[in-house]
């Protein structure tokens, strides 16, 4: 029998884990609260990731479009006295150096969709204040607070901005007079999380293993298989590990006494598809920055050290007709 090796996407087996109430609850009760029970899985449920609002002034309207990679809508939580709180998570491949000002704009679509459902209530001038009015919004209106947390699966240890004061050019002086925007990073590749579920807590520690830049890849091989075959790793974990890091896995390579549950081998634990990955975060940033597919192609030209052919296969598979399709 010939055996199967899978190449798994990060983008999706990433979605389909953190997807799981269980894992998701564990993983922001680590990043909020120190790892206390404070979200509770059962009040947890999926929210659409699509976000996408209108911006509009004198001169123009403009739709904006961001899809979120998981968002859910947390019901309650006593401790601090918050009815509802959306959680969104992003993952990273790459150091994304614009990182700051893109998880404004996941969290500014966030609001401007609460503002907007909530505006329709006031069509009408009746029973509300001038101001109320003009403002489309009631004094009393309060919105859903919006948390996001970006994942970064890199090697490289992050050393881009976490704030937009990171990004600025801007003396400490002026420091005080211009809003910053703080966005919470977790580097899968080393934390001090405390995780309580199990599953969480096995994939953090692979990932530490297997994003090592340190180890020869024999030795982080073989570090990921014993990890695997002593914890009893759950094949879920595995699969998730493996997309992250960009492994190809081998299902038949390992199994455990008496064949019931499988544990596998990372057959190359240096991420594969660099060059695919970097790519995709060129096109991606191009795109956010509105720049021509001319000057994208330029980039990736030269960045990846590729013929104009070539770029052109990339921007086929990671552009924006591909995104609709």
């Amino acid at each position: 029998m010939v055996q199967q090796k899978l190449e798994l996407k990060p983008d999706a087996v990433l979605k389909q884990y953190w997807n799981d109430n269980e894992h998701f609850a564990d993983f922001f009760n680590a990043v909020l609260f120190q790892g206390e029970a404070v979200i509770k899985s059962q009040d947890l449920c999926d929210v659409d990731s699509q976000e996408t609002t209108v911006v509009e002034n004198k001169k123009m309207m403009k739709s904006v479009q961001m899809t979120r990679d998981v968002v859910k809508l947390c019901k309650h939580s006593n401790k601090h006295n918050v009815e509802f709180v959306l959680l969104g998570m992003e993952s990273q491949e790459h150091i994304h150096y614009a990182m700051p000002m893109r998880v404004m704009g996941y969290d500014y679509i966030a609001y401007k969709k609460q503002y907007d459902a909530n505006a329709k209530s006031y069509k009408e001038a009746s029973g509300v204040t001038e101001d109320e009015y003009l403002s489309r919004m009631r004094k009393a209106d309060k919105f859903i607070p919006v948390i996001t947390v970006v994942v970064y699966y890199g090697e490289k240890p992050w050393d881009g901005a976490v704030s937009l004061h990171g990004m600025l050019h801007i003396s400490e002086e002026m420091k005080l007079f211009v809003n910053d925007y703080r966005m919470h990073l977790v580097e899968a590749r080393k934390n001090d999380l405390k995780l309580h579920n199990i599953n969480n807590r096995d994939l953090f520690n692979l990932l530490g293993i297997l994003l090592d830049r340190n180890g020869k890849l024999q030795e982080t091989r073989d570090r990921a298989i014993n990890y695997a075959r002593e914890h009893r790793v759950e094949k879920t974990v595995i699969m998730t590990a493996a997309g992250a890091a960009n492994c190809k896995i081998d299902y038949n390579k390992i199994a455990r006494k008496g064949g019931a549950d499988m544990c596998t081998v990372f057959e190359e634990t240096r991420r594969e598809g660099i060059a695919e990955g970097e790519a995709k975060g060129i096109i991606e940033t191009g795109y956010e920055f509105e720049i021509s597919e001319e000057e994208i192609l330029a980039r990736l030209q030269k960045k990846l050290n590729i013929s104009l052919a070539e770029a052109q296969e990339y921007v086929k598979k990671f552009g924006r007709k591909n995104e609709e399709k």
